[in-house]
């Protein structure tokens, strides 16, 4: 019998395939190096977080701008208590107290359609205002998302410099009646703008009382404001001026002297672009 010579071939080792092996010295790696403990942030939609005032310190109050609001109202008060010194004038001061509202009312309209069509953010001193009116347009909401004090510190600087050293200089009740309610009504102008943006089953009912009667700008009435061609109802204390200065053109008439003089045209003879048009408030940049 014939015994076959069979060639058998050496037997080789197995060899693991080489992403396996990779694997492998990964996670020996991560077992032998340390994890730093993560800090998880909760995400919130990108929306949200443009939007949402609590990610927003700059609608927040801080406690400079508390004071100094504190330290308005303070001057107003001052004022007002001069007012009432003698009880044989009251109704002199009475009535200069209502020349005061009707005037802030007409002041506010003038400022307003000042710093809305001309000027910008490098202009010296008001800049800051200008750039806030201006883009007030794109964002009119964020008005209502403002914290109180963070609304009203940039006005009640002004009145604590104009007033307090009215206060120390004029002794006249009658005076101070004008003074007193003016200064008050401006100081408080960007918070009944505010309120003009409310919506009315958010606002307190006496505001919406206030604005019914024509006491206070209304919602309706400044909303004409904010819809082309941007160039009326500036007035943002009671409004009462809002219809004679639109009807008479007055700031179209200053706009032409200002243009002849100067050369400047304001921003409300520009056609309607992306700087006036409202955004929404998921397209807001805060």
């Amino acid at each position: 019998m014939s015994i076959l010579t069979q060639h058998v071939q050496p037997l080789r080792p197995l060899q693991q395939p080489q992403h396996r092996h990779r694997a492998r010295s990964r996670r020996a790696v991560a077992v032998s190096t340390p994890v730093k403990p993560m800090h998880i942030t909760p995400q919130l939609p990108p929306a949200q977080l443009k939007t949402s005032p609590q990610n927003d310190p700059s609608l927040r109050s801080t406690w400079p701008q508390r004071a100094w609001v504190a330290t308005g109202c303070t001057t107003v008060l001052i004022s007002l208590t001069e007012a009432t010194a003698d009880s044989n004038l009251w109704a002199e001061s009475l009535l200069a107290g209502l020349v005061g509202y009707v005037f802030a009312d007409l002041g506010s309209g003038v400022y307003h359609w000042a710093i809305d069509n001309y000027g910008d953010a490098t202009t010296p001193v008001f800049g800051s205002q200008i750039e806030a009116f201006q883009g007030h347009h794109r964002w009119p909401w964020t008005i209502t998302k403002r914290q109180f004090a963070n609304n009203l510190h940039s006005l009640a600087k002004v009145i604590t410099f104009s007033v307090l050293p009215l206060d120390v200089l004029v002794r006249d009740p009658v005076a101070h009646g004008f003074i007193g309610v003016c200064s008050l009504c401006i100081m408080f102008s960007q918070q009944f703008h505010a309120w003009a943006h409310g919506t009315r089953s958010r606002l307190p009912p006496v505001v919406v009382a206030l604005q019914e009667l024509g006491l206070l700008v209304s919602r309706s009435q400044h909303a004409d404001h904010h819809r082309a061609p941007y160039n009326n109802n500036y007035c943002i204390v009671s409004g009462v001026w809002n219809t004679f200065l639109d009807q008479h053109k007055v700031f179209a008439a200053l706009e032409l002297v200002l243009f002849f003089k100067s050369g400047v045209r304001p921003r409300s003879w520009t056609e309607p672009n992306s700087d006036w048009l409202e955004q929404s408030e998921t397209s807001s940049p805060l």
